[in-house]
């Protein structure tokens, strides 16, 4: 006997085996659905490295000449580097960096970090160069606050909700339509003239004092310790402290002689609804968070906060993206239960109930086992993998199905249960196999897609062979040990007639029509009189019996 028909003989025979694969597959996708990642789209990474210079007042062109251009000559010789792009706006310059995909990201952003170091022409007044590797967020709903309010409160507020969804769990909340603020100072000439003073010697004395220094080390090896000053003035409050001039008898600070305002940049963007003045905060989550545990935390925290907010306070919801998974989640279950319902009651008509049931069984055990394998190998509940599975739905059921029916007709020829189930596992396997690799390799063309659209739809074709896998596994390994249970002994034409009632006589009255239809009003034909006329006259539309 070969080895596979050893195996599969050894699953019918035993009686607990095929039981404990069915329990650990049902296990293993409990366990991936409690710990695989809900999301919207499959977790990558970005092989992008962004560096930002900021050169205050500084044009477009001189940007380009005296930043970009330059920091482009040395990026370029980068190794693995597959695109490179650059803006140069009015104070600011913006290099993006792509490297080719499977690239190490912490080794391509340390050189891109070296190649910047060592560039040293950067303009005296420029700031340090921002090298950072891109990481990418994902939105989760968006918030609307508005209200008669002055620009004062509403930003007061906004900056209370932020930290508020920011110690709940939100990952990360961008704030639009907020005015940057602006420190402005204001010294009459008259008192600069009165101390002997120039406006470019006051500026120079608050841009050398209100700055953090490092001040050193205290310590040595374990216990050493960085300090710093911290001496940055952040508010109009701190610039008023600063001192401008200092002697023995007396101490001049800047708000004696200065006016100080904290105030919103001109040209900013400002956003208004229904004519009041509006800020909108964009809840997103990283690639280790949640969607729907985030939404959870939206709707807890609305719920608290909401009725503590003055009437003239409004905040409305925007963009839900995690409704888009849910919903999805949700057409999923309904599709498989419904599917698996109207599997149920098919098969209840053609086979056995017992039979039906176990094929109907096996349906949901495959989906389980494919979750389990699937987080395993790192894969996260998103509306790709769900799509996957949506049209994994009507795969999973034709493999149990003709597993089942050949075991069933063998079963109704005279053979008994264990060798009709085990034998409709052998006599099955090469032609399902056959169809499920002619499935996978359908899907196997969408594994060699490359860049970001590669890695979001490389879920689908994993999730496909997950299940098809889990489907063999559980219909020749656990579906032959239970269809040996299913066939009721003496389930033959040879067996007593009874009343049957309901349900029953309804499935009884359609396996006698059926099998009339089949075999023919005389019964005593071998072959179905419609098969037999479709072979001799495939023209015709009507049937010649």
């Amino acid at each position: 006997m070969s080895r596979r028909r050893g195996v599969i003989g050894f699953f019918v025979h035993h009686r607990v085996a095929a039981n404990l694969v069915m329990l650990a597959m049902l296990l293993g996708g409990v366990l991936g659905i409690a710990r695989m990642n809900v999301q919207f789209f499959p977790s990558f990474a970005l092989d992008v490295v962004s560096v930002r210079v900021v050169w205050s007042r500084a044009s477009a062109e001189d940007i380009e000449q005296g930043i970009t251009n330059p920091l482009e000559q040395r990026l370029r010789s980068l190794d693995g580097l597959k695109r490179m792009t650059s803006t140069s706006a009015q104070g600011v310059a913006s290099i993006t960096l792509e490297f080719v995909e499977g690239s190490d990201p912490v080794l391509a952003l340390d050189d891109v970090r070296q190649q910047v170091d060592g560039f040293t022409s950067l303009p005296a007044d420029a700031e340090a160069p921002e090298v950072s590797r891109m990481a990418r967020y994902e939105p989760v709903a968006r918030l609307l606050v508005r209200g008669e309010l002055d620009a004062r409160e509403l930003r007061q507020l906004v900056h209370r909700f932020e930290s508020e969804l920011l110690l709940r769990g939100i990952d990360r909340v961008e704030v639009g339509g907020l005015a940057q603020q602006q420190i402005s100072i204001e010294v009459p000439a008259e008192r600069l003239q009165s101390l002997s003073l120039s406006l470019e010697q006051v500026a120079e004395r608050i841009q050398g004092m209100s700055r953090d220094l490092p001040a050193g080390v205290l310590g040595q090896q374990d216990s050493a310790r960085e300090l710093r000053s911290l001496e940055q003035r952040r508010d109009a409050l701190g610039f008023e402290s600063l001192p401008i001039l200092s002697s023995d008898r007396v101490q001049l600070r800047l708000g004696d002689i200065a006016t100080i305002r904290q105030e919103p940049r001109e040209g900013q963007l400002r956003v208004s609804r229904r004519g009041e003045p509006a800020v909108e905060l964009l809840l997103q989550r990283a690639e280790s968070g949640d969607s729907l545990a985030a939404a959870r935390v939206l709707d807890e925290w609305l719920a608290e906060t909401r009725p503590q907010l003055p009437p003239s306070v409004v905040l409305e919801v925007h963009d839900e993206s995690w409704q888009l998974i849910d919903e999805r989640i949700s057409l999923l279950i309904s599709n498989g239960a419904g599917g698996l319902l109207l599997v149920v009651i098919l098969l209840y008509f053609f086979l056995p109930a017992r039979v039906a049931l176990w094929v109907a069984i096996g349906i949901p055990t495959a989906f389980m086992a494919a979750l389990g394998v699937f987080w395993g190998i790192g894969g996260s509940i998103n509306m790709m993998s769900l799509f996957a599975l949506i049209m994994a739905l009507g795969v999973i059921v034709d493999d149990a199905i003709v597993v089942g029916e050949d075991a069933d007709a063998h079963h109704r020829a005279g053979e008994a249960p264990r060798h009709a189930s085990a034998g409709a596992a052998r006599r099955m396997l090469w032609p399902v196999l056959a169809s499920s690799l002619t499935t996978v390799a359908a899907f196997m063309p969408l594994l060699m897609v490359g860049g970001v659209i590669g890695n979001i739809l490389g879920d689908i074709p994993i999730i496909m062979i997950c299940v098809l896998i889990a489907s063999l596994l559980e219909c020749f390994v656990v579906l032959p040990a239970h269809l040996r249970n299913a066939f009721v002994p003496g389930r033959l034409a040879s067996r007593p007639e009874r009343p049957r009632h309901g349900l029953s006589a309804l499935r009884q009255g359609f396996e006698n029509a059926f099998q009339r239809f089949r075999e023919g009003p005389s019964g005593a034909s071998r072959r179905s009189p419609c098969a037999i006329g479709a072979l001799r006259w495939p023209w015709r539309s009507q049937w010649p019996w």
